[in-house]
């Protein structure tokens, strides 16, 4: 069941950011667009609570109640620069703002910009061990909540692996194909 609650999520969190989004741009109703927008981490909430009740109904966490501290976790870690990336591209397209940026290619500007992708990784990895750790002490029966324990395991190989990117692009920065012209957005880092 907690499966199809973190699907339904994901999809309302389009949803609701789209929606946000329309009545922003297409039908400038900037009040409604900005209102929508913040009701977007409300569905972080829905999945949170529909997760502690039913451990606190007994359940003994499988890996639908895992999954959904991670999600939980990186949304909140990732959702502003999705929301921020979203944004750009509808302003681009329906209020004439410009063109939405890229990420930096090459040198030390994709080096740091990888650098701040794990940044935001390390944050989620750690919201998400967080309430993997809440669900845990709140059950407070390690029998039920073994399979919690080992996500905890799970989200740190996933971050150790992350953290190859950022390393290789410090140690080994990509140089543009000879011949290319160097963008803008590989000469200034962006936030």
């Amino acid at each position: 069941m907690l499966i199809a609650v973190i699907a339904g999520c994901e999809i309302g969190f389009w949803v609701v950011l789209a929606a946000g989004l329309v009545a922003r741009y297409p039908l400038r109703l900037r009040r409604t667009g900005a209102a929508l927008l913040m009701c977007v981490p409300l569905v972080d909430v829905v999945l949170l609570t529909v997760t502690v009740v039913d451990l606190r109904g007994g359940a003994t966490a499988g890996f639908g109640h895992g999954l959904s501290a991670a999600y939980v976790g990186y949304s909140v870690a990732f959702g502003h620069s999705m929301i921020r990336w979203a944004d750009e591209r509808f302003a681009h397209r329906f209020a004439g703002g410009p063109p939405p940026g890229e990420k930096p290619k090459h040198g030390r500007a994709r080096a740091a910009y990888e650098w701040r992708e794990f940044v935001k990784a390390v944050v989620a990895t750690a919201l998400s061990c967080g309430i993997l750790l809440l669900m845990i002490a709140i059950v407070g029966d390690a029998d039920r909540t073994e399979q919690l324990s080992g996500w905890l395991t799970r989200l740190g190989v996933v971050l150790a692996i992350w953290s190859l990117w950022p390393i290789t692009y410090t140690i080994w920065p990509a140089k543009p194909k000879k011949g290319s012209a160097t963008s803008p957005a590989d000469r200034t880092p962006r936030a």
